[in-house]
């Protein structure tokens, strides 16, 4: 899957889990930037991400993340 393709999927999760079309992500996006990601949807993320994908992540892995980019690498190694 081409990054590109990756970070739009990505970001459709992102919109059915918060609930907000706005959502634009980037590779560099954070927490931070967006409305509504807490640490409670945090968790509706991964685990929606993991679904999509069908990928599972470790604990260590996911605490280490500090933006999208970040999130792709780890997806990717996992495709």
């Amino acid at each position: 899957m081409e990054r590109i393709e990756l970070l739009k999927s990505i970001n459709n999760v992102f919109i059915d889990v918060l609930d907000n079309e706005d959502i634009q992500l980037t590779e560099k996006t954070s927490a931070n930037d967006v409305e509504d990601w807490d640490s409670l949807n945090h968790i509706q993320l991964i685990v929606a991400i993991e679904k999509k994908f069908k990928i599972r992540f470790k604990s260590d892995e996911i605490r280490s993340w500090q933006n999208v980019g970040e999130m792709m690498d780890s997806i990717e190694t996992k495709l």
